[in-house]
């Protein structure tokens, strides 16, 4: 979710990184796809004879658009980034809201780490609601310009309840999150409008 704009892991000393093409590097909800880097010759060598053998490799217009995402990252994550800051303290500071996750906020138990290993928070922000499960999914449902979908890293704001959307599978497991979780991918609309369509969907739930 960084990207390298945000965080560069090779230099941190991880051997292989993957990124999602999918998410901010596109950057418009319109291409699927990864990308695996490493600054070991050895590693990039039989990384290269695997997707030659196996044919594992992006079409012309896959390439094309992540190429274009790429050229508007540095803007786009700075944007992500601050209005996920807004976003963060304004649920950080309401009545309704239990607790906030945002790597870069005052109350995340790693936030030096994170400004250590960071340029800036990322665009993503999540949130436990106060009143569990329903309370979720009635702010879900009433947001206008946040919209419900599970993805994430286009310039479009989304939100998503975890627990009845992408992390359904793992309701029995010890990977479970809380019912009340809501998350949120910060998009590159004005933060003046974002901060409220939360704060009416939270007043009408």
């Amino acid at each position: 979710f960084a990207t390298p704009y945000l965080q560069q892991p090779l230099a941190l000393g991880a051997d292989l990184v993957i990124h999602s093409t999918t998410k901010y590097l596109g950057g418009h909800s319109d291409v699927v796809g990864g990308a695996v880097l490493t600054n070991s010759e050895d590693l990039r060598a039989r990384l290269a004879f695997m997707q030659n053998a196996i044919g594992a490799v992006p079409g012309p217009m896959d390439c094309f658009l992540v190429l274009r995402g790429t050229k508007t990252l540095h803007l786009r994550m700075e944007r992500h980034s601050e209005n996920a800051t807004h976003i963060a303290n304004f649920l950080s500071d309401h009545p309704k809201v239990e607790s906030v996750r945002y790597p870069f906020h005052e109350d995340h138990p790693h936030v030096e780490l994170a400004k250590r290993q960071m340029k800036l928070g990322g665009g993503m922000v999540s949130c436990v609601i106060t009143g569990g499960k329903e309370a979720a999914a009635n702010l879900v449902k009433h947001t206008r310009i946040f919209a419900l979908a599970e993805s994430l890293g286009g310039v479009e704001s989304l939100i998503e309840v975890p627990a009845g959307m992408t992390h359904m599978s793992t309701g029995d497991s010890s990977f479970a999150v809380s019912p009340a979780l809501v998350r949120l991918s910060a998009g590159v609309e004005h933060v003046d409008a974002l901060i409220a369509d939360l704060d009416q969907a939270r007043a009408r739930a």
